[in-house]
């Protein structure tokens, strides 16, 4: 089943409130029992012949119940559940509120302070958001493959406090800023120097090392301190909380002292939030549980490709005269999924791109038949698994769903770049009070935060109410889809009006000049934005992370941060195609036709819907559901 935006379970009845007490829950499953009465493991036989015997005797029912005592020389029982989510979700927030703070407001930074041309600073901002959300695929491979969650994390987090550092110096100390230059003066502004520039792209380098390992890291080690799935989907449900929260108050709190006071008390700000966030996650270390590290999930899947490949010429027979590849493992070897998957050796490889099986078919000289013990593989990249096998479909049956969200981040992350240049231009004033231009973010973030509260407490209840069960995280991507279409348009309609202001005026030959259109309007397309990454986000998290093989689950989660990556990389190289092939974007934001990338948008992303909708309904669910 899928619960990605349920939060679950409260025993007081409130779905949003993790469990906290000390409630304990009957198992599901009965345990067997060695000679001494002691719980030995979870038998799942005897699970089904106790429901067609009698009921259990009273002493299975006593031992039963000190299970639930979590028992003293049962040591991972003592690790992981709730306790340690106030320590996660510290670290989540000073980790959030740092980098927001730090890179929010980069395209004011770069205008302001680094004389940088308005449209070439978007173009700059694009890359660095494009390194923080594909840094943490790497993150990701490293913490599969070698080292786990927790290192990982704590080391690329006291990378965020040497960043924050570094952006502090880059404010503070004179010589590593070009001389300031106000826009429209006459005479052109001193450009910075190469080595200003190294400096503040080293404190950037810094940031996306710490995004790399912490960012989708986090979310994967809050997942692995439960064992229930319903407690996974509250967990992931949280963290996007605290990843928009955390933005939101970065880029509203910060941003304004930066704006407001100095750029260097700001980022100074952002160093105090990272420390705050670093300390949080080791004061916690005492409680985490750490799965054991698997190994690189790649290569087996490269096994696959390879020996598949070897085999291209050979014809897989029937099941019946075929002989496949399976791996038999001891019954103490792995962990629970291990176990699992590895607890029915006889699965035959499924029909689906049935070219493959060939990579598990067993050719002479390919295993070792020992007189004791299990078969060996004699030549690995010539034959793999029956289970490798049907995990790498799994990969290739979702890779179409995974493409059609690239267009989304295109368009976002135009969307977000350019509605700060739009703000520059437009009447930020707010009462007494001016709204920084990097700020304007922040309706988007909010929309995020309550639309997850909207489809917590009203909109999932109703769904159930009236159909029975819970939308399935394709339908919450598909909404999402449908929800960007307007954001573009939106946006389209908006900077018409700002343009109809500027021709009334007759200044499109003006930089300088401001609109009287109130800036307040941007955060109509930025809310819709919002409420579409509340459903889409979340929705892809969830697919990939139940759908995945057990070996890919952190790589599961940063799927997400190679589509925001390829999203403001090819954003990027769009926005170099128009410039190149159009006049729409000049630096001159009054005399663009920025209204006309927008359009251009909201048609590619229309027509990306219907090819994710193909997508969808041709996909199968491996696991949700069963």
């Amino acid at each position: 089943m899928d619960h990605q935006m349920q939060r679950g379970g409260a025993s007081d009845g409130s779905p949003g409130r993790p469990a906290w007490g000390g409630v304990a829950r009957l198992p599901t499953r009965s345990p067997s029992l060695d000679p001494q009465g002691d719980v030995v493991k979870l038998n799942f036989r005897s699970m089904e012949a106790n429901q067609s015997q009698e009921p259990l005797p009273r002493h299975s029912l006593r031992v039963d119940h000190e299970s639930l005592q979590q028992p003293q020389n049962d040591p991972k029982r003592k690790k992981g559940g709730w306790i340690t989510f106030p320590f996660l979700g510290a670290a989540m927030m000073g980790l959030g509120v740092a980098t927001s703070g730090a890179l929010s407001n980069l395209v004011v930074y770069l205008i302001k302070e680094y004389n940088v041309p308005s449209v070439d600073a978007a173009q700059i901002s694009n890359i660095v958001s494009g390194c923080l959300s594909l840094a943490p695929v790497a993150g990701a491979i490293v913490a599969d493959a070698f080292f786990g969650c927790y290192p990982v994390v704590a080391v690329s987090m006291a990378f965020s406090v040497l960043s924050m550092v570094v952006f502090t110096l880059t404010a503070s100390l004179r010589g590593l800023r070009p001389t300031a230059c106000q826009p429209g003066a006459a005479g052109p502004c001193e450009p910075a120097s190469a080595g200003q520039m190294a400096a503040l792209y080293a404190g950037v380098f810094l940031t996306c090392v710490s995004a790399a390992g912490s960012r989708f890291n986090q979310a994967t080690m809050g997942a692995d301190q439960f064992d229930s799935a319903a407690d996974q989907d509250v967990l992931f449900n949280w963290f996007f909380i605290f990843f928009y929260a955390s933005a939101v108050l970065g880029s509203t709190v910060i941003v304004y002292v930066q704006d407001t006071v100095s750029w260097t008390l700001g980022f100074a700000v952002s160093a105090a939030a990272s420390v705050v966030g670093l300390a949080a996650l080791l004061l916690g270390t005492r409680y985490y549980r750490r799965p054991a590290v698997r190994g690189s999930p790649f290569t087996g899947l490269a096994r696959v490709v390879v020996a598949a490949a070897r085999k291209r010429k050979l014809n897989v027979a029937t099941s019946a005269e075929s002989k496949f590849y399976h791996e038999r493992r001891g019954d103490d070897d792995g962990d629970g999924d291990d176990k699992a998957r590895n607890s029915d050796t006889d699965i035959t490889p499924s029909d689906s791109f049935s070219f493959l099986n060939r990579a598990a078919l067993i050719t002479d000289g390919d295993t070792i038949i020992p007189d004791h013990g299990p078969t060996t593989v004699a030549r690995p990249w010539r034959v793999c698994t029956v289970q490798q096998v049907e995990d790498f479909k799994t990969v290739l049956r979702i890779l179409p769903l995974w493409s059609a969200s690239i267009s989304l981040s295109i368009a976002i992350g135009v969307q977000i770049n350019f509605t700060v240049l739009q703000a520059l231009a437009m009447d930020r004033a707010v009462g007494h009070f001016t709204v920084p231009a990097g700020s304007m973010i922040v309706g988007s973030l909010m929309a995020v935060v309550v639309s997850l509260g909207l489809l917590d407490r009203v909109l999932l209840p109703l769904w159930r109410r009236i159909t029975g069960h819970d939308p399935t995280p394709l339908q919450r991507i598909g909404a999402g889809h449908a929800i960007t279409i307007v954001s573009m348009v939106a946006s389209a309609v908006i900077e018409r009006r700002r343009l109809a202001t500027v021709h009334a005026h007759g200044e499109e030959g003006n930089p300088a000049w401001v609109s009287p259109l109130s800036a307040m309007w941007l955060l109509l397309p930025f809310a819709l934005s919002g409420a579409g990454e509340a459903l889409h986000f979340p929705g892809q998290v969830t697919l990939y992370y139940q759908e995945f093989p057990p070996s890919l689950k952190n790589t599961a989660t940063g799927m997400v941060a190679v589509i925001v990556a390829l999203g403001f990389y090819l954003s990027t190289a769009l926005i170099g195609i128009v410039r190149k092939t159009t006049a729409w974007l000049p630096d001159n934001m009054n005399a663009s036709r920025l209204e006309n990338l927008y359009w251009l948008l909201a048609v590619l992303v229309s027509v990306n819907f219907g090819y994710y909708m193909l997508c969808a309904k041709l996909y199968k669910y491996q696991n949700i559901g069963k």
